[in-house]
Order: structure tokens, then C-alpha cells, then sequence
């Protein structure tokens, strides 16, 4: 094979390995639950509550409660998530799992 074949041979492979790279980008998945919500003024149904009435409650329903309050997700099915160090006792934490409030912690 001489030097022009040896060309177009490394072109045909470049041309093969960027159409393949194109092809295989899955496709963009559903956008992610909200991880957490502001305190407003008004405040929120979760205050008339204690916070272990949120445990077993689905985690939309839950989110809706938490609505106006300070809140967050800590840990979702055994993934963790970063959270701050800063201590604010109005702010919830939530621990979810299949779908469900499995804890809540303050600070």
C-alpha cells in the first residue's frame, strides 16, 4: 500500500470514529426533581406540622407542604447530595427513598 492508500485509509477511519461518537449520544433524559425550595415570608403548611409527620409521605406531597418553607434534599435512594455546613434551624432536610420521605432533619 502506498502512501496515498495509508491517506485515505486514516481518513475512512477518522470519518468512522467522529460518526460514531455523533451516533451514540443518548438522547436527554427527563429534567431532575427540585432539590429544594426558599423560605418566604408567608411560610408554609409544613409549619403547622411536626416534621416526622412528613415521613411516609410521597415525595411530590411532601414538596407541596414544604412549599414557602426552607428545604432541601440530603439523600435520594442511597445517593447523597452536598449540602452546606451553615446551621438554620427553619431548614428542613429530606431523606427520600422509593419515592417516599424516609427522614427529615433540621438545620
Amino acid at each position: 500500500m502506498g502512501l496515498g492508500g495509508l491517506g485515505r485509509l486514516a481518513g475512512a477511519a477518522a470519518g468512522a470514529a467522529m460518526l460514531t461518537a455523533c451516533a451514540s449520544e443518548p438522547p436527554p433524559g427527563p429534567p431532575p426533581p427540585p432539590m429544594g425550595g426558599a423560605a418566604t415570608p408567608q411560610g408554609c403548611a409544613a409549619d403547622k406540622l411536626a416534621d416526622d409527620a412528613l415521613v411516609g409521605k410521597p415525595e411530590a406531597e411532601a414538596i407541596a407542604l414544604l412549599d414557602g418553607c426552607a428545604w432541601r434534599i440530603g439523600q435520594r435512594d442511597a445517593q447523597q447530595f452536598p449540602g452546606t455546613m451553615d446551621y438554620r434551624p427553619d431548614r428542613r432536610t429530606l431523606g427520600i427513598a422509593g419515592g417516599l420521605v424516609v427522614w427529615v432533619k433540621r438545620g
